[in-house]
């Protein structure tokens, strides 16, 4: 459609042209109201957060157009929506970026300075911090948690007791149900496991209670990267857990819940959604089902991925199928880059972080720069592409502002709403970004300037520090407009914005907020 560009200030002279425009307005004067019926109501839209866990920006054909993985979904969903060039985890690791991505607040705020947790740990998010999920309740929301979970919650033990900082499951009662989990922070309904699909427990969690003690018992597997199947940790196991099935079971069970409120809503329960799907894929250990074996040249990772993306269509053809898709935010992001080293792109020829430096758990781009799609028909345009830089704690934000929630001094320290964005406002939203590594190295991103406050990775990935460390440097600054690979290094060249960031980021810690 051509754009018009007559100056309103300038209004017609033409007065044939006067009479129409006086018709139109008399018409729709006239108009019954009923003939909006369709039109959404979009300051209660629903919210979908599909979580990818390793996907990398490289995956998807709409960023690598020389990508071996087949991901059609996900290509859809940015040819009828917004895909961002610029997003960021606030972490290049999962359970800082699960936590941040449902409250708004960088996770090195928290008692979590680096690392994960594990399949036994307390959970990171307090009753009193709030989530999308309990900030969204009063807003009329049922909400839902649905995949891996990875934020730690509380068992309970033989006397009902809450567990301190476990780390066996001597003296848990599975039979009890947390005393600190999902629907302690706002959401509804849950069906989860409660770590990554590497970790033990194994075991299904259904509105926080086991669904089966975890009696069995798995001696692990050997890490192997080429030859399928990945790796797993030994440990207790719910039995008949299929390690196969968690991605179609909790994909069946997502598509459930939004059938479930789909056929509420039209028996009269005028009550929106919020369905946090966090996935477990494609994290190792890679366990793409026998239809999906074979079907890229990128081992079982690469089928892994293609699965992934199956999940996605499914949930895409559920909103479709209940005709929600008009009004419904789907966010497809990951919570970290690809775990995806030289050696598998030397072996594969497939790029899953799309050029970027490093891998997932490192402090350089592809560790925490990753692939992001919204799409929202009755905001978004279709096919639109945004350059602007943003973080995955915006989500808490962006949410917010849909509804017409302002936050509050405790909630959402480090987000700011993309809903400008959204709109088609193309302007920075964010003074700067913080980024935080495996082992808690931080960096500061403002405009080109990134500042990172060490020298290596910080993760993954071997750098030989030695020959930096002679010439003197004590940290990295990188222009990434000029040099996007990270390779030349100017923190002696200016120290006038490593002085500048440095305190800025510095700021940042002592205010508690970044917004």
């Amino acid at each position: 459609m051509p754009v018009n560009t007559s100056n309103p200030c300038n209004p017609p002279t033409d007065f044939n042209m006067i009479k129409r425009l006086c018709l139109l307005l008399c018409l729709l004067a006239l108009t019954p109201v009923t003939a909006f019926a369709d039109k959404p109501d979009t300051t209660r839209p629903n919210v979908i957060v599909i979580l990818c866990d390793d996907l990398g920006q490289g995956d998807l054909g709409c960023y690598n157009a020389d990508s071996k993985v087949p991901m059609p979904s996900a290509d859809k969903l940015a040819a009828q929506g917004m895909m961002f060039t610029d997003a960021h985890t606030p972490s290049s690791v999962c359970t800082p970026t699960r936590y941040s991505t449902l409250t708004g607040q960088y996770c090195w705020r928290t008692r979590l300075k680096k690392s994960v947790l594990n399949g036994w740990s307390n959970s990171l998010i307090n009753k009193d911090r709030p989530t999308i999920a309990s900030m969204l309740k009063p807003y009329g929301y049922h909400s839902a948690a649905v995949g891996k979970w990875h934020i730690g919650w509380n068992w309970r033990d033989t006397d009902g007791n809450e567990i301190d900082g476990k780390q066996s499951m001597d003296n848990v009662d599975f039979s009890r149900p947390l005393a600190l989990g999902p629907h302690e922070i706002g959401f509804d309904h849950s069906y989860l496991i409660p770590a990554s699909l590497d970790m033990a427990p194994y075991l299904y969690l259904i509105d926080s209670k086991a669904e089966a003690a975890p009696t069995d018992t798995t001696p692990g597997s050997k890490r192997r990267w080429s030859g399928g199947g990945g790796f797993w940790r030994a440990g207790p196991m719910q039995p008949g857990f299929d390690f196969y099935q968690f991605l179609p079971k909790t994909t069946k069970a997502a598509v459930a819940y939004i059938d479930r409120r789909a056929a509420a809503n039209k028996a009269g329960d005028d009550q929106p959604f919020f369905l946090y799907f966090p996935l477990p894929a494609p994290h190792t250990p890679w366990m793409p089902n026998k239809e999906f074996q074979g079907k890229t040249p990128v081992g079982w990772y690469g089928d892994f991925v293609a699965e992934t993306d199956w999940s996605l269509g499914e949930i895409m053809d559920a909103l479709d199928r209940n005709k929600l898709a008009e009004n419904t935010i789907v966010i497809f992001t990951s919570d970290n880059g690809s775990h995806w080293p030289n050696e598998q792109i030397k072996e594969f020829g497939h790029d899953a972080n799309n050029g970027w430096r490093g891998q997932k758990a490192d402090i350089h781009e592809a560790g925490h720069r990753v692939p992001f799609v919204v799409r929202w028909p009755a905001v978004i345009k279709p096919g639109t592409v945004s350059d602007q830089t943003v973080c995955l704690t915006d989500i808490y934000a962006t949410i917010a502002e849909a509804v017409g929630h302002t936050l509050n001094d405790n909630e959402g320290e480090d987000a700011i709403s993309m809903l400008p964005i959204f709109k088609g406002v193309d302007k920075p939203i964010r003074e700067a970004t913080v980024h935080h590594s495996l082992s808690g190295m931080f960096a500061i991103r403002k405009g080109d300037w990134k500042l990172i406050l060490g020298l290596g990775s910080g993760g993954f990935s071997r750098v030989d520090k030695k020959a930096a460390q002679k010439a003197g440097f004590e940290g990295q600054l990188f222009n990434l407009k000029d040099d996007p690979q990270e390779t030349k290094n100017l923190w002696k060249e200016k120290p006038e914005v490593v002085k500048e960031l440095t305190e800025l980021l510095e700021k940042y810690k002592v205010d508690g907020r970044s917004r």
